[in-house]
C-alpha cells in the first residue's frame, strides 16, 4: 500500500489509521502496534522537517517482514557540517522509533533519496 499525505499534523494521526486498517485486513493484526508507532513518528518528523510539502508512505509485507519507507522533502544540505547536524537532529527525534524497532528486533534508517526526487527517506523493517 502507498499513499501521499499532505505536511500537516494531522498527517501522524492519518497514516496511524491508514496503516492499522490495512494490516489488520491482511490478517497482520500482530503489526499493527509497531507499525503504527512507526509511521507516527517518522511522519510526525518528516511534517516538522518539511511543513507545508507532502510525504509519501509505503506500507510492504514481503520475505515473512514488513516495510515501511516515509519520504519527505526536506533537501540535503551542501555542507557536510549542516548536513551532519541535520541527521543527528532527525535521529534524535526517532528515538521511540528506535526503541520500538529495537524491541521487535527490526531495523531501521535514513538517507537521502535518489534523484530527480530528492529529499530524506526513512525506512523501517519489522521481522516476524
Amino acid at each position: 500500500m502507498s499513499f501521499t499525505l499532505p505536511g500537516d499534523a494531522r498527517s501522524p494521526f492519518i497514516g496511524r489509521t491508514a496503516v492499522a486498517a490495512a494490516l489488520e485486513a491482511h490478517g497482520l493484526a500482530r503489526y499493527v502496534w509497531p507499525a503504527t508507532h512507526v509511521v507516527d513518528e517518522l511522519v510526525a518528523v518528516g511534517v516538522r522537517n518539511s511543513p507545508g510539502k507532502e510525504l509519501y508512505v509505503s506500507l510492504r509485507h514481503r520475505d515473512d517482514a514488513v516495510r515501511m519507507l516515509v519520504w519527505d522533502q526536506h533537501p540535503r544540505h551542501d555542507r557536510p557540517d549542516v548536513a551532519t547536524l541535520c541527521e543527528t537532529r532527525r535521529r534524535r527525534a526517532l528515538w521511540l522509533l528506535a526503541a520500538v524497532v529495537d524491541d521487535w528486533g527490526g531495523e531501521w534508517g535514513t538517507g537521502e533519496a535518489k534523484p530527480p526526487w530528492g529529499g530524506t527517506k526513512s525506512w523501517v523493517q519489522l521481522p516476524r
